[in-house]
C-alpha cells in the first residue's frame, strides 16, 4: 500500500497541472500571488484548505499542496528554522500552500514580502481542546496521546491533561495557554488575514469575501466574477468530506466543561478567552 500511496504522490502534481491547464486554457499560472493557509492543529485547518481548493476554480492556480508544512515531523523530530524555511521556499509557483508554521522571525519575513497572501485561521479555545481530544482518542491511533487519552477513565479526564498539557513518562503536551502564544504571534504579523473558524461557519459570506479582497490587495484582479466567485467557494466547503471532522460547529464546548473545568481553564489560561474576543469578561 506504501508503494502506490507514495506513486499516488509522485505522479499527483503532474496530473493536477494537466486538469488545470486545460481549466484555464494557459501554461502559465505566474500571474495569481503566492498564497499560504496556516493554523494550528484541531483550529478549522481543513476548512481552510476545502476553501483554498476552491481558489483554483476561481483563479489560475495548479493546485493546492497536498502534504501541509509542519513544524514537527511525523516521527516526532522537530524541525530546524532551515528545513522549515527550505519547504516554504520550495513551494512551486502557481501551487497554494498550507500548514502549521510557527511565526518565527524567518517565516513571517518569507511568508509577508510584498506581492504574497497569508491566512491564518484560529478557533475557540475551548472547542479546539474537546475537538483535539476527540480526535487523539476516537479518530486517530497513531497519535501522541492516543493510549494515554485511553487510560484515562472518561472525557473529563481527559479534557482536564488538554486544559494542563503533560510533561512526563515520555508524554509531552504544552498548556493551552503555552498552545495559544503562537496565534497571539500571528495575530500581531502584518500581512497575514488572520480568520476566526467561527466566522466561517456564521459569518461565512463576508468572510470569504474578505478573504478575496485579501487577494486583490495585491492588485492582482481575480477573472471570477465575485458572485460566482463566492457561490464556488461555498459548495467547495463540505466538512463532512474532511477525515477529520466530527461536528464541524461552534461553542460545543458547553456540553463538555463541567464548572471545574471552567476553574482549571481559568487557572491555566487566565483570560485567554476575553483577550481573543470570545468573551466580555471571565465569567463565563
Amino acid at each position: 500500500m506504501s508503494l502506490i500511496r507514495n506513486l499516488r504522490r509522485a505522479v499527483r502534481p503532474a496530473g493536477k497541472t494537466l486538469q488545470a491547464m486545460a481549466r484555464w486554457k494557459r501554461f502559465s499560472f505566474d500571474d495569481a500571488p503566492p498564497i499560504f493557509g496556516n493554523s494550528k492543529p484541531k483550529s478549522g485547518s481543513h476548512l481552510l484548505l476545502q476553501i483554498l481548493n476552491g481558489f483554483t476554480r476561481i483563479m489560475p492556480y495548479r493546485y493546492v499542496e497536498a502534504e501541509p508544512i509542519r513544524t514537527i515531523t511525523k516521527e516526532g523530530r522537530r524541525k530546524t528554522k532551515e528545513e522549515i524555511l527550505g519547504e516554504l521556499e520550495n513551494l512551486p509557483r502557481g501551487v497554494i500552500g498550507w500548514g502549521y508554521v510557527e511565526a518565527t522571525p524567518e517565516n513571517a519575513s518569507f511568508l509577508t514580502a510584498s506581492g504574497r497572501v497569508n491566512y491564518f485561521i484560529y478557533r475557540d479555545p475551548r472547542d479546539m481542546l474537546v475537538s483535539q481530544v476527540f480526535f487523539a482518542a476516537d479518530m486517530h491511533e497513531e497519535h501522541g496521546m492516543h493510549a494515554y487519552y485511553n487510560s484515562l477513565p472518561d472525557f473529563g479526564a481527559r479534557l482536564k491533561v488538554a486544559i494542563t498539557g503533560i510533561d512526563r513518562d515520555g508524554l509531552k503536551m504544552v498548556s493551552v495557554k503555552q498552545r495559544y502564544e503562537g496565534v497571539f504571534q500571528w495575530l500581531a504579523t502584518p500581512g497575514v488575514m488572520c480568520i476566526r473558524f467561527e466566522d466561517l461557519i456564521n459569518n461565512r459570506d463576508a468572510t470569504l469575501s474578505s478573504m478575496l479582497d485579501e487577494v486583490e490587495k495585491t492588485d492582482y484582479q481575480i477573472p471570477t466574477p465575485r458572485e460566482q466567485a463566492l457561490a464556488i467557494l461555498v459548495e467547495a466547503i463540505q466538512p463532512k468530506k474532511s477525515h477529520t471532522f466530527r461536528l464541524g460547529k461552534t461553542g460545543g464546548w458547553r456540553e463538555f466543561f463541567t464548572e471545574e473545568h471552567k476553574k482549571l481553564f481559568k487557572d491555566v489560561a487566565g483570560d485567554l478567552v476575553v483577550r481573543l474576543g470570545y468573551e466580555k469578561d471571565n465569567d463565563w
